[in-house]
């Protein structure tokens, strides 16, 4: 028998095409199809409780796609010029300025009333509002607080940890008298320690409604002082966080007494060192300059659910986010994935609670300060741990690096500054 192999492939690429063109039709099943981009681990666990959402609500389904942080923002970005922007999607907090000013994200003061906005943490709500307007929900929050070590700051007098300025460069001292090689460690191409101790002084980073920079600012100055500080006694070394060679070993040998930290990082504590150390390190709220309450102010991060402006399935997108909101799927949340629960509510679940690693976010997070909300703080925060970086190495005086920071940031800011003049001048 004979056997006709161009006619055989013609068969299968035509029977692949339609198999394709099938799977991309849409779908027929009498159900609203929403589509949600889920990103990182988020991604992945986050499907769990989309169905269970589905089942209480048979007349939508939920077409998650997970992908990578890394790969998101620029993804999401081509969608937005493309015109394939999903319904909802997850999006770092700190993206809501960028995607409201290409007006792709819609405003959600129409569907907030059935959340009870009192059970967030205002610095984090805050977040997600651009000029009053709200346009995320908190889906899970993060900042930063002190990790340190209890018995070698016990030594030095501070068990709980410092709760002052002063208090914290004692801290430092007294840990260098006992031996302690790094008392503390700072990388110097990180930007959130500076930008913390300057939201803790009252220093707003913008000026004339972010057109220029306002680092030269005396809040700032005074921040950047202090933060030098660190270095120019010997308390910090002078490293990026690369050329930190394996900073949890040297926290558990005793060559490292503290560090700022997310809430990730207290996984990697419990995963990285042996069962007998985990009794000597705690964590706690950040200090506060001299003067002012404990805690210091801290950055609110995180991530929120937004729903794109040109999604025609809004009220469908808003029930889910609904549902994802409950304080007993924030909670169950933190089970699957670890990410701190937005809603203070959730923090009385047993998992969250009994973590005594925990407590000092909790209380952090009652003071936490939103950056400043424009498109380009990305940029700037690159520049300010850049510029920062450079003034340690060289020693140059925080008054003359907040200029630069300023420079800079004027440079980042110019296209701002010719759009706004453009839509004040017109008609």
């Amino acid at each position: 028998m004979r056997f006709n192999i161009q006619h055989s492939t013609f068969n299968i690429q035509h029977l692949l095409l339609i198999a394709i063109l099938l799977a991309c039709a849409p779908r027929d099943d009498g159900r609203v199809h929403i589509e949600f981009w889920a990103l990182g681990r988020e991604g992945e666990e986050v499907v769990k409780l989309v169905r269970d959402f589905e089942k209480l609500n048979p007349t939508i389904a939920v077409d998650v796609q997970q992908m990578p942080w890394t790969a998101a923002h620029e993804k999401l970005l081509t969608a937005i010029v493309g015109d394939a922007t999903p319904d909802v999607a997850q999006i770092g907090n700190s993206w809501v300025p960028e995607f409201q000013a290409v007006n792709a994200i819609a405003d959600l003061r129409p569907f907030v009333t059935s959340l009870d906005q009192a059970d967030y943490f205002p610095g984090i709500w805050k977040t997600n509002e651009v000029d009053g307007v709200l346009y995320g929900i908190p889906w899970y929050v993060d900042t930063r607080v002190l990790f340190f070590r209890r018995d070698l700051l016990a030594a030095a007098g501070y068990p709980d940890g410092p709760k002052t300025w002063t208090q914290w460069l004692d801290a430092c001292a007294k840990l260098k008298a006992q031996g302690t090689p790094w008392p503390i460690l700072l990388p110097t191409n990180e930007w959130a320690q500076p930008i913390a101790l300057g939201l803790q002084q009252g220093a707003e980073f913008l000026r004339e409604d972010g057109r220029y920079g306002d680092f030269s600012n005396p809040a700032f100055i005074r921040a950047l002082d202090y933060y030098f500080e660190f270095f120019r006694r010997g308390y910090a070394p002078v490293m990026t966080a690369g050329q930190v060679a394996n900073q949890y070993q040297q926290f558990g040998e005793g060559d490292l007494a503290m560090f700022v930290g997310g809430p990730w990082q207290i996984g990697e504590v419990k995963r990285r060192l042996p069962e007998e150390f985990q009794t000597k390190w705690m964590t706690a709220a950040l200090p506060a300059p001299d003067g002012k309450p404990w805690p210091g102010a801290s950055l609110a991060g995180g991530g929120s659910l937004v729903i794109f402006s040109r999604s025609e399935k809004k009220n469908a997108a808003w029930k889910l986010i609904e549902y994802l909101s409950q304080p007993q799927q924030h909670a169950r949340f933190f089970d699957l994935t670890g990410d701190l629960p937005a809603r203070r509510s959730a923090w009385n679940a047993p998992a969250v609670s009994a973590d005594p690693y925990l407590k000092a976010y909790r209380q952090q997070l009652e003071n936490v300060v939103p950056t400043p909300d424009v498109p380009q703080w990305e940029q700037i925060v690159t520049a300010v741990f850049d510029v920062a970086d450079m003034a340690i190495r060289r020693g140059t005086p925080p008054a003359e690096a907040a200029r630069s920071l300023d420079q800079r940031t004027d440079a980042i800011l110019e296209k701002r500054r010719w759009m706004m003049a453009r839509m004040e001048s017109a008609p």
